[in-house]
């Protein structure tokens, strides 16, 4: 660890289970599930229904009409997630003024990007022919598009990009703004997560991987059972979360109140299989231990894990593993919750929707449930299944992906 300290100064949302930060902590917290069946004709045939849809959003409320029917939804949450994390449109441009347009860089952590955009204009080519795709495909269907959007909405002149890493590009795209931050690259990163692969393709896809839960039609919010004995599988979210990381001499200098430390970031690779766990959770391990060493901690300093747990059978068992190699004779006495039993995965975007869950988690002292956890697989593991208060100072928060992909941070209570 070494450089500037790095604070969050803002948080912004939009899944599931609700639409902005508040709303979605206090649904998360409270063991409120945002999965259902999915709604939608296209829907009818798929062999699983069941999924963690953005219900009730009104684009107009952040786009302009002609801006928004030409975006993707995913860009629209993105968009409103990083409006909110800014503190609102006007106060971003007043945020970006205050600390510098060329030190502000924004980061999008997207595992597929506007895959609406690119299958919308797959099918307009088939049924209309090439000169009725769409021009602005180029831009808006790109996984950078949301950050480039974003720049020009915000007046943000430093850099701007994507970061893609399945599952874990949401942790990465952290991971990057830290050490841009830390190291003196930027001032200021707005970092977001975004993801929406709630389509007939990408559910055909994982249904026919057998990746997703499937057979609970009949109560869809009791699907998603993380670190449980009667686990099937993941439940397939969509939405955005946002932070904007600051260094603390700039946060202070313009009145900024830091939320919290985000004080480390481990990255790791299994190089195992394209979609299977390494089987002891080698790479999760070692993303957790890379990440301890930049925050400048020990094992035993860890307060609460925030798991990756998807609910699949190999994931959680890799990743039980992991923390026990990481966390030592500790390991059983950490408080770990799953927060994905409320929220569903959001993929890309999960490691920042959880970030922030850490966030909430250090400001208020309270340890959000693992719902639908009725028969743990892990019992001498203290996997919180009903909200707790408790001091927190430190929460480490996994994100694991399809390819191997392994990302962790340590969000770190601000002092």
């Amino acid at each position: 660890m070494s450089g500037r300290r790095v604070v969050v100064t803002g948080l912004g949302a939009v899944t599931p289970s609700g639409l902005d930060a508040g709303r979605t902590w206090d649904a998360v917290r409270r063991g409120r599930s945002g999965i259902g069946l999915l709604e939608g004709p296209e829907f009818a045939d798929i062999a699983v229904r069941i999924g963690g849809q953005v219900r009730g959003f009104d684009p107009d409320l952040v786009l302009e009409r002609r801006e928004s029917r030409r975006l993707s939804r995913v860009l629209w949450y993105a968009i409103a997630a990083a409006d909110e994390a800014m503190g609102g449109r006007g106060a971003a441009e007043a945020a970006v003024s205050a600390i510098g347009p060329e030190r502000v860089d924004i980061l999008v952590g997207t595992g597929s990007g506007p895959v609406q955009a690119m299958q919308e204009a797959a099918r307009t080519l088939a049924e209309r022919g090439p000169r009725a795709v769409p021009p602005t495909l180029s831009m808006h269907g790109a996984p950078d598009a949301a950050a480039a959007l974003l720049s020009q909405r915000h007046g943000a002149l430093g850099a701007a990009g994507g970061v893609s890493a399945t599952c874990a590009s949401g942790a990465f795209a952290l991971g990057e703004g830290l050490r841009g931050i830390r190291h003196g690259y930027a001032d200021a990163v707005l970092v977001v997560g975004m993801e929406d692969c709630i389509n007939p393709v990408n559910y055909s896809s994982n249904a026919n991987m057998r990746a997703l839960a499937a057979g609970a039609e009949s109560a869809p919010a009791a699907a998603s059972r993380p670190f449980d004995r009667g686990r099937g599988g993941f439940v397939m979210s969509s939405g955005a979360a946002a932070l904007l990381l600051e260094s603390e001499q700039c946060a202070l200098a313009r009145g900024a109140a830091p939320l919290a430390e985000l004080a480390g970031f481990g990255a790791a690779s299994d190089a195992h299989h394209p979609t299977a766990p390494h089987p002891r959770g080698a790479g999760a391990a070692s993303a957790m231990r890379r990440c301890l060493a930049d925050a400048g901690i020990a094992a035993d300093e860890v307060d609460h894990v925030n798991a990756h747990g998807t609910g699949t059978r190999a994931g959680d068992a890799a990743e039980v593993l992991a923390l026990d190699a990481v966390l030592g004779e500790r390991a059983g006495g950490v408080p770990i919750s799953a927060t994905k039993s409320s929220t569903g995965h959001l993929l890309g975007a999960s490691g920042a929707l959880e970030a922030l869950l850490a966030v909430r988690t250090i400001l208020d002292g309270v340890l959000p449930p693992t719902i639908n956890l009725d028969d743990p697989e892990y019992p001498d593991h203290d996997i919180v299944t009903e909200a707790r208060s408790a001091p927190v100072r430190t929460v480490l928060s996994n994100s694991f992906g399809f390819g191997g992909h392994n990302g962790a941070v340590l969000l770190r209570r601000y002092e």
